[in-house]
């Protein structure tokens, strides 16, 4: 299959680098140094079932100059998948379709609204990375999959095409008959371990442990399903104890990537994921007081990230009072 990899990050560069590795043709897209990386040194990727180079590796700044393609593997952070579109477009013909990777439940929707419906399949992607240096990832998670699937449930020769194409290359890919419903399960987990994790700026091992914390993650967990539901997920009670359960089970020094990225002071996933839920839950009605609460936490170092605020100095501070 000719494959586009838009957002060579951790997530792109670790799925994209065993479709390359087994002899799919693969263009990555990106940017500065990683891309940089890629092209003088190849692609790098350290698993639990061994290491691999992709090298050389086909990597790109500029689309028009890939041509079309079958797939496009989209593995960008929520806030990016906008400027995204457009990176997508030259890579368009009939029958090329866009397979998102972003956490959340809102990318594809707005990926059908400015492509098509028909070219949408969501999925999302499970691993536990790292990137170790431009072009250079780690993954210690020791299952590592996809799952992706149609809009309507079908399972589509597209689909299954991809899944093969991911089979050839020791890549688990699963086909979800409730697409949706899947990618609100994992919010409900991403969600609030990246919340929790970044309000308290503590890692997993801290925040589940200390029963203050572990309750306003339970309850993030229980207010993400409450709202999952209202908009039509089919998910069960028990989704609430796999979620604590695979947190339990995690490392504890772990630390979600919406809280890596909001305590170094990066544009993070924060109105993607605990955002989105405060908003959608206004949509049907429902309470997400702690939502609420850790979304106006975080937002002031959110605006920062972006420019659109700054935080005055402490000297600045004392020179006023004074």
């Amino acid at each position: 299959m000719n494959i586009v990899v838009v957002g060579t990050g951790v997530v792109g560069g670790y799925f994209g680098g065993y479709l390359a590795q087994a002899g799919e043709d693969v263009v990555f897209v990106g940017r500065g140094a990683s891309l940089q990386a890629i092209r003088e040194h190849g692609l790098q990727v350290d698993d639990v079932s061994g290491n691999f180079f992709v090298r050389p590796a086909q990597a790109t700044d500029d689309p028009k100059t890939v041509g079309v393609v079958d797939v496009v593997l989209l593995a960008v952070k929520g806030w990016q998948v906008a400027g995204a579109i457009e990176t997508i477009r030259p890579l368009m013909k009939p029958g090329t379709f866009v397979v998102s990777l972003t956490d959340g439940v809102e990318a594809p929707e707005e990926l059908a609204t400015a492509l098509g419906k028909e070219r949408v399949v969501p999925g999302l992607a499970v691993m536990l990375g790292s990137m170790i240096a431009p072009g250079h990832i780690r993954n210690t998670l020791q299952k590592t999959y996809i799952t992706i699937g149609e809009l309507d449930g079908s399972s589509s020769e597209r689909v299954v095409r991809l899944q093969k194409a991911c089979e050839r290359a020791r890549v688990t890919a699963n086909i979800s008959t409730d697409i949706l419903s899947a990618l609100w399960e994992k919010l409900i987990l991403v969600g609030p371990y990246g919340g929790v994790g970044a309000v308290t700026r503590a890692p997993q091992g801290v925040f589940r442990s200390v029963p203050e914390t572990r309750q306003l993650l339970e309850g993030a967990i229980r207010e993400a399903l409450t709202v999952a539901r209202a908009h039509g997920a089919a998910l069960s009670d028990n989704i609430v104890k796999q979620t604590l359960a695979w947190l339990d089970h995690g490392p504890a020094a772990g630390i979600g990537a919406m809280q890596r990225d909001i305590m170094s002071g990066r544009h993070s996933e924060l109105e993607t994921q605990i955002g989105a839920v405060v908003r959608l839950a206004r949509v049907v009605g429902v309470e997400v007081p702690r939502h609420a609460f850790i979304y106006a936490s975080l937002l002031p170092q959110e605006r920062k990230a972006r420019g659109e605020i700054e935080f005055p100095t402490a000297e600045e501070k004392f020179l006023k009072a004074a």
